[in-house]
């Protein structure tokens, strides 16, 4: 068995744990899924990138941003959402491989 060291605050539900101080929740699967919401919530949070990308490209993909009436960041991000959202429902019984 691995040992951890415990935080103070750790070390302090481990402490009420023990004595009996805590109490079991009421609906659990309720407070689950509200728990799993939030963590769905803080995963789906935009994040910046930022990429390398050639000038021609760049441009390439600014022109076909104006075409489709959005900004080239949004068709950027778009497309990418798209592009792993396929490979998700097309492969997902087998890990990503790059080059493929």
């Amino acid at each position: 068995m691995k040992y951890f060291e415990l935080d103070k605050n750790e070390q302090k539900v481990l402490k009420d744990f023990e004595a009996g101080k805590l109490k079991s929740i009421k609906d659990v699967k309720k407070e689950t899924q509200k728990y799993k919401g939030y963590a769905k919530q803080t995963l789906n949070k935009p994040k910046n990138i930022n990429i390398r990308i050639s000038s021609r490209d760049l441009q390439k993909i600014k022109a076909k941003a104006v075409e489709k009436g959005m900004p080239y960041q949004t068709l950027v991000s778009s497309t990418l959402h798209q592009h792993f959202a396929s490979e998700v429902r097309d492969d997902s019984d087998q890990k990503y491989q790059p080059g493929k």
